[in-house]
């Protein structure tokens, strides 16, 4: 692509960007939301700004389709680096020595929200497919999974990241996207191996597992899946809390290449869980956890420096980019009303409830219980990741991967909105977990 039409293209896409958000916020909407608004003006179902401006600058030597398949490739590209670093920042935020104050809520929230929406979305596939165990495994695991991409977005805004509700939402949330991932890879190999597709190659993934012969494993998978997962999660921790002690020897905290090298070793880590078959989400989120100690020194010079990369760049593109991808035509192009009431309302339901009951049963208020019922609703990049391969491989059928697009607009767009309002109206007093004074949301907080 030629560099003035790029030029050209990114300026128009940063402005639209920035200037849509900036009105949205002043009607109070949250900037996760403004974000995805964002997004689905620019995009195909909007004013299609990449196309339309694509086709006067065709004279600068670059035929107009293949500007626009460059500059969406940029986009989404710097969407994935945009997830990587929210997930990175995550894990660098989450202190896992509050789970100590949060025990009881951080366990069933991790149990019942997982269970409780998995069974759901077992039954919900159950009944119009009774005999597909993998399509019930796999859309178990769509139910069961969150969306940490929207909670811990919520969670910072409201600066609960130290209070015993954030930490028990955020902490929760992470270890029900692990099972969820390990109860998505199952269905995949139980699909294959029914299937007798045992050198079937999975797209758009880097997985070993999604290239051998599953019958070296066979019935085995499980397990040893399980155990890989756990060891990835536990070498990963020790070896980067090993260089990030190392670094912080070696570098001061204000030198640029700490912050490159830093960068270097998220993306190693990542690369590595992408590689056995353990999500970027996930990957992301433990390479933040494992150099935590980096970053949070006295000054949080390194950390303050990854916000300004994250949220003042990469991280707005990932939530444009998904805006972008919103396919309206899906509502009309499902066709089976009874699939789509059945998904919707059997997550948000199934959802609502476990959140509800796991704080309720945890002592928390009941404002409060509700709002981490509805963090746990939104479903976003890793559901229709997951459903993506599902159709990729068979499993889910075009009715079943539209309703997911329609599931994933649904629940992410009003949720930032209803939690902050439900926070507001309940005046809800969040105890934070190294201090006996109760931290009172402030109004001007909620925006």
């Amino acid at each position: 692509m030629n560099d003035s039409a790029f030029l050209i293209l990114f300026i128009a896409f940063t402005a639209m960007m920035s200037v849509i958000p900036f009105l949205l916020r002043q009607l109070k909407i949250p900037m996760v939301i403004s974000l995805l608004v964002a997004g689905m003006i620019i995009g195909p179902t909007g004013l299609n700004l990449v196309s339309t401006l694509s086709e006067p600058l065709a004279f600068l030597g670059t035929p107009p389709a293949e500007t626009v398949s460059h500059f969406n490739s940029l986009v989404n590209s710097l969407g994935a680096l945009g997830l990587m670093f929210l997930m990175a920042l995550a894990g660098m935020e989450a202190d896992f020595k509050l789970i100590n104050s949060a025990k009881k809520p951080v366990i069933l929230l991790s149990i019942l929200t997982f269970l409780i929406p998995a069974v759901t979305g077992y039954w919900v596939y159950w009944y119009f497919k009774p005999d597909d165990l993998p399509g019930k495994l796999l859309f178990a695991s769509l139910f069961a999974s969150h969306s940490v991409g929207i909670v811990f977005p919520v969670i910072r805004e409201l600066k609960l990241s130290k209070t015993r509700f954030g930490a028990a939402v955020l902490i929760s949330t992470v270890i029900t996207d692990i099972a969820s991932i390990i109860l998505l890879a199952v269905s995949v190999q139980l699909h294959r191996q029914w299937n007798s597709q045992v050198h079937m190659v999975v797209k758009g993934t880097l997985s070993i597992f999604d290239r051998m012969d599953t019958a070296l494993l066979g019935n085995s998978f499980t397990p040893v899946f399980l155990a890989i997962v756990l060891i990835y999660l536990v070498v990963s921790i020790f070896v980067l809390n090993f260089i990030g002690k190392w670094l912080r020897k070696v570098f001061n905290p204000g030198e640029d290449m700490l912050i490159t090298i830093l960068l270097l070793v998220i993306l190693g880590t990542v690369l590595v869980g992408e590689l056995l078959g353990i999500n970027l989400v996930v990957g992301a989120f433990i390479a933040g956890l494992g150099l935590s100690k980096v970053v949070q020194d006295k000054d949080m010079v390194v950390f303050r420096r990854f916000e300004s990369i994250g949220y003042g760049f990469l991280i707005p593109f990932l939530f444009v980019s998904i805006g972008m991808k919103t396919d309206f035509s899906a509502f009309s192009q499902s066709g089976n009303l009874p699939i789509i009431l059945f998904t919707v309302f059997g997550l948000i339901l199934s959802k609502v409830l476990s959140g509800f009951i796991a704080m309720k049963a945890s002592g928390f208020n009941t404002p409060a219980s509700l709002s981490a019922g509805l963090m746990t609703v939104p479903q976003l990049s890793a559901t229709l990741a997951a459903a993506a391969i599902g159709k990729d491989l068979g499993i889910l059928d075009t009715q079943f991967f539209n309703t997911i697009i329609i599931l994933a607009v649904v629940t992410t767009l009003p949720i930032p909105t209803l939690v902050r309002w439900v926070i507001e109206k309940g005046k809800v007093a969040f105890e934070d977990a190294d201090a006996e004074a109760p931290r009172v949301v402030k109004e001007e907080e909620l925006l």
